[in-house]
């Protein structure tokens, strides 16, 4: 494992804590799109389907569990929670998320890197990721004003893919047979789908003010 692959991993799961967190702690979802958060849970889903075939190692099947197990988590928080779901921000949450699971899907069966079950479940869950941000980003420009843990949950998701594309590129120069071109170009247009938020969740940092998207 690379110092990059390692960086992604924690990025994503301190986004993970906040939004576990946020919840948590105010009893509100606020902000937070289920959409995205379902678009996630089966991301994990379909790409973990090895779990009980294929043993790499014990951290990567802690963390495996543990992406499982907190996006289902939170999405059942969302849904079922009495407290919890009152918060929900359904009228601002419209994006049509199964149009892209279906376009995702799709594309994984015309475009993989080997014609099995697994592999394009795999190439699913990368293309399905790199999208899965999308109803959260369309609900946050709605809404204008974002709060301190729900910007600050989406930063450090937009960090963990930027850290992902870099070990991505390290390991294509690093290792003699790495084929993953579509977690590559995946990666890119995930990562692009997150500057305009990150360049304005600078400006609030460097004004010290209150993170505000136009609409």
């Amino acid at each position: 494992m690379n110092i990059f692959r390692f960086a992604g991993d924690m990025t994503h799961l301190i986004s993970i804590l906040v939004l576990l967190l946020k919840i948590y702690a105010t009893k509100s979802c606020s902000g937070i799109s289920l959409k995205t958060q379902e678009l996630y849970a089966l991301v994990f889903l379909a790409r973990y389907l090895d779990l009980f075939t294929d043993f790499i190692s014990v951290y990567n099947t802690i963390m495996k569990i543990v992406f499982i197990a907190s996006s289902l988590a939170i999405v059942w928080c969302m849904r079922k929670h009495p407290v919890v779901r009152r918060s929900y921000d359904k009228d601002l949450d419209t994006f049509r998320h199964h149009i892209v699971i279906v376009a995702c899907l799709v594309l994984a069966i015309f475009v993989h890197e080997k014609f099995t079950f697994q592999e394009i479940f795999w190439a699913f869950s990368i293309y399905l990721e790199a999208v899965a941000i999308l109803p959260q980003l369309v609900l946050l420009q709605r809404s204008g004003n974002v709060d301190n843990l729900t910007g600050q949950y989406v930063f450090f998701l937009g960090a963990y893919r930027a850290f992902y594309l870099l070990n991505w590129i390290y390991r294509y120069f690093a290792e003699q047979h790495f084929s993953r071109w579509i977690a590559c170009i995946s990666g890119i247009v995930q990562t692009a789908l997150y500057a305009d938020f990150f360049y304005y969740y600078f400006i609030s940092w460097k004004n010290n003010s209150k993170l505000q998207l136009p609409a």
